[in-house]
């Protein structure tokens, strides 16, 4: 679960460093670097869903 975490704070990060803020960006950047991750460890298709709560 840490690892995953972290690859999705990776992934907004480089979109911040791009000055990205859309949120659909956002949650295509996750559900792809997550996807990728999922697969390597599982080598199956998992269906990702964030879910992104402004503050």
């Amino acid at each position: 679960m840490e690892e995953a975490r972290e690859i999705a704070r990776n992934a907004l990060l480089k979109l911040d460093e791009k000055q990205i803020s859309d949120w659909s960006a956002k949650k295509n950047a996750i559900k792809s670097s997550l996807r990728d991750f999922i697969y390597e460890k599982t080598k199956r298709r998992p269906m990702i869903l964030p879910v992104i709560m402004e503050i």
